[in-house]
């Protein structure tokens, strides 16, 4: 009875693994028993999300038949019937193809920012972002993360932000990320974007976003001991609320002077 009571316990684990695999990619957000990545919303990322399936059944086939040469070698050539053995070890030339072919062309496509349609500045600081649109109005704002006690009913624990980025649908988005004090890093796991905000240095990278909704990330570098409680939150919306919001932005932002917002201690410690 204890073994037929384990094997049921197996299946409807399984179930529920199965059952909930559909919605683990449906949104910008980690989900539980999520065993896959984000639905990619951006054209680098479905690159990202094809190029690992693609790998993924070649490392199969590699192992696969890594696994039937160790038998054929087990069987035919061990030391008592091949007393002297081949010293072949590895071939360079197919390492260094497969090293460059399949990634090269994704790297391209990940470093070539094309025309951009709108420039966002990201400033990382312990313990939150800074988010400044130079070329719509030269205003900036931070990002703070919401605090547990002034959740509301649909914002998510340690994602929800005060102030999201915002950016249009379908249109090229230039991110400049930089670091104000020790090194974060940028990272929005939909858009198949994650850099190093280093103080002193502007890296970049880009995005397309090709749906609506939010999509969050956060700090991948560990910048100190909030590190964990300074999340990505992008809200991609239509040109026509973007150019809205870009209206409001401008007259509650353009006049901010940037300073270390005094909710990050009471964010952070909520959260703790």
């Amino acid at each position: 009875m204890k073994v037929f009571s384990r094997l049921a316990g197996i299946a409807a684990t399984i179930a529920a693994l199965l059952a909930s695999l559909g919605t683990a990619l449906a949104d910008g957000v980690p989900t539980d028993w999520q065993i896959g990545m984000q639905e990619a919303v951006t054209p680098v990322m479905q690159d990202i999300v094809s190029f690992h399936d693609f790998l993924l059944w070649v490392i199969a086939f590699i192992a696969g038949f890594v696994l039937i040469l160790l038998l054929i070698i087990i069987v035919r050539f061990n030391a008592r019937a091949n007393p002297t053995p081949s010293r072949t070890t590895h071939n360079t030339f197919l390492e260094v193809v497969w090293t460059i072919v399949p990634s090269f062309r994704l790297l391209f496509v990940e470093l070539d920012v094309p025309k951009p349609d709108l420039t966002v500045k990201v400033t990382g600081k312990q313990w939150f972002w800074t988010y400044a649109y130079p070329d719509s109005g030269n205003f900036q704002f931070d990002s703070v993360m919401i605090a547990d006690k002034d959740l509301k009913p649909g914002q998510l624990r340690l994602l929800a932000v005060n102030n999201e980025m915002v950016v249009p649908v379908n249109e090229v988005v230039h991110v400049l990320v930089t670091g104000a004090d020790v090194i974060h890093s940028f990272n929005v796991p939909a858009f198949g974007i994650r850099i190093d905000a280093i103080p002193g240095r502007i890296n970049d990278t880009w995005f397309k976003a090709t749906a609506e909704g939010t999509y969050y990330g956060e700090c991948s570098e560990l910048c100190g001991e909030n590190h964990s409680f300074m999340p990505i939150a992008v809200h991609v919306v239509s040109q026509a609320d973007f150019n809205t919001w870009l209206t409001q932005a401008k007259k509650q932002y353009a006049a901010d002077e940037p300073a270390m917002p005094t909710t990050v201690a009471a964010a952070t410690a909520s959260a703790q």
